[in-house]
């Protein structure tokens, strides 16, 4: 399958929110909401430097998508990374686009000088974790908490 990466454009959001969509849709702690996701990513392709939305194309269609957002972290004394969403069509994994996204976006990750990239993956979500262990990345002892605010 020939595989072009390349950044987001307002013109690929359509096909993002499909991709948020099938992301979602496995995972226990999210729902979809096609108005925040839009929002989401409007708010990502308009805020400047310090967040990237990569997408795969194929025949000139998107299949697949990662973002990374800019922090600030006091343990590295620097910036790092967070990867929030990673996602490939249906129809289209185990292909290796998920590998193409993940060494597009690390590479981005070092021209911007960050030196972590981190992630959150649902924990019911095996083949994600067997995908993520199989292209080096570490399981931590940390455990993500959050809380909603209004």
């Amino acid at each position: 399958m020939n595989i072009a990466i390349r950044p987001a454009e307002f013109e690929d959001i359509e096909a993002l929110i499909a991709l948020l969509d099938q992301l979602f849709s496995i995972e226990d702690d999210f729902v979809f909401d096609e108005v925040k996701q839009r929002k989401g990513l409007e708010l990502m392709l308009t805020s400047g430097s310090g967040r990237c939305i990569l997408v795969a194309e194929h025949q000139a269609s998107v299949v697949g998508m990662v973002t990374v957002q800019t922090l600030v972290s006091t343990a590295e004394g620097g910036f790092v990374g967070l990867l929030e969403d990673l996602v490939v069509r249906h129809d289209c994994r185990r292909q290796g686009i998920g590998q193409k996204l993940l060494a597009a976006i690390e590479a981005w990750a070092e021209r911007q000088g960050l030196t972590r990239l981190q992630l959150l993956a649902d924990r019911n979500n095996q083949p994600a974790l067997n995908f993520y262990d199989n292209v080096g990345w570490s399981k931590t002892s940390l455990i993500g908490l959050r809380r909603s605010l209004s």
